[in-house]
């Protein structure tokens, strides 16, 4: 039986004893919180790509893609007379999506991912034409053009097909010019800003306060909730913008994250964070296994007889149990809480309902939480 190894731990065993070893580490503000309202904003647009090499969408099945390229037509001067069957194995009708980052100024460029939405085999060698990129309020915030870089190859003859990677979809590094900016005013309240930690924990907006007060020797920070702080800054703009990046710089020690244990049923993984501890339990775990094994035998008739050959199954079945006794389980650390797991012999699926039960008999000091 295979053995639990909790390499489902993101990291290596050595980093894993430094980890819960040293005391938590004081970190920058900027990476522990962010100001209200700096913030990226989401832009999505839908656009053709063309110049495929008969790699694209196949128009019957996809009418979207040809009601698009007859609204172009259009829109170029072309007409194209009605009932017109147009198979072009050259063109896809593809989705673009970009990230408009804060203080984006009208003609900076952003990067866009392309992704096919129709039949398209690959985008490899196309070229996305103007696509506007609207944001959630409808407005146009950016145009989107430019030739596509696909990650992934493949190949196909005689019937066979090799692929690496996804070649539906591909980015495009700067492909997409700024046409309106955000509007975002900093401080419009008198000054008043808002710095919201992006993990909530009352104790580490406490630590914050306290750093910042400090730093500037006066009461200029005062927490609202376990994550928004709110900043008395300057009405000056520049002064505002050196106080901004001061704040961002005041280090500060979170606390430590709760005990928690991350179940994914899907994969099977089991992972523990350094707060995880067991109070004295004793576990059971053993297998039963059902196993059904069939054979085939031929009848054959006599000689001369009338009878017909057949083919007789013969099945065996057999239980089978593995011996399981009770263990004793208990770790006031993680690594005791490793061993401990360690020696029941489960693999991770076992593992997980161990853990389960654990929980319920109040023995698993942590929370529980299945993806």
């Amino acid at each position: 039986m295979a053995r639990l190894r909790l390499v489902a731990l993101t990291l290596s065993l050595g980093l894993l004893l430094s980890a819960f070893s040293s005391p938590a580490r004081a970190e920058p503000l900027r990476e522990l919180a962010d100001f209200s309202g700096v913030r990226d904003n989401v832009l999505v647009g839908y656009g053709l790509v063309v110049g495929l090499d008969g790699s694209g969408d196949q128009t019957m099945q996809t009418p979207f893609t040809t009601q698009s390229l007859t609204n172009m037509f259009s829109q170029l001067g072309i007409a194209i007379p009605p009932g017109t069957n147009m198979q072009l194995r050259n063109v896809a009708g593809v989705m673009v999506t970009a990230d408009l980052p804060p203080f984006s100024a009208p003609g900076q460029r952003i990067d866009v991912v392309v992704s096919s939405i129709g039949n398209a085999r690959s985008l490899r060698g196309g070229t996305l034409l103007m696509t506007p990129l609207k944001g959630a309020d409808g407005a146009t915030y950016a145009l989107a053009q430019g030739n596509l870089l696909i990650g992934g190859a493949g190949a196909e003859a005689g019937g066979s097909s090799v692929q690496i990677n996804q070649q539906a979809s591909g980015r495009i590094a700067g492909g997409a010019v700024v046409e309106r900016e955000v509007p975002l005013q900093l401080g419009a309240n008198g000054g008043l800003l808002e710095l919201q930690l992006k993990t909530a924990d009352f104790g580490t907006a406490e630590r914050a306060v306290r750093a910042i007060n400090q730093e500037f020797g006066s009461t200029v920070a005062a927490a609202r909730n376990a994550r928004t702080i709110q900043l008395r800054g300057p009405e000056n703009e520049n002064d505002r913008v050196s106080f901004m990046a001061r704040v961002e710089r005041v280090y500060v020690t979170p606390t430590d994250a709760p005990a928690k244990v991350i179940i994914n049923a899907r994969t099977g993984s089991v992972v523990l964070n350094g707060r995880v501890t067991l109070k004295p339990a004793a576990v059971a775990h053993g297998n039963l296994s059902v196993v059904i094994d069939t054979e085939f035998g031929v009848s054959q008739p006599a000689p001369f007889g009338d009878g017909e050959t057949a083919v007789v199954p013969d099945s065996d079945i057999s239980i089978q149990q593995q011996q399981g006794s009770l263990q004793f389980v208990e770790g006031a650390d993680l690594m005791e809480v490793v061993d401990a797991l360690n020696a029941l012999g489960a693999t991770p699926q076992e593992l997980m309902s161990i853990l389960e039960a654990l929980k319920a008999s109040g023995a698993l000091r942590a929370e529980l939480e299945i993806i």
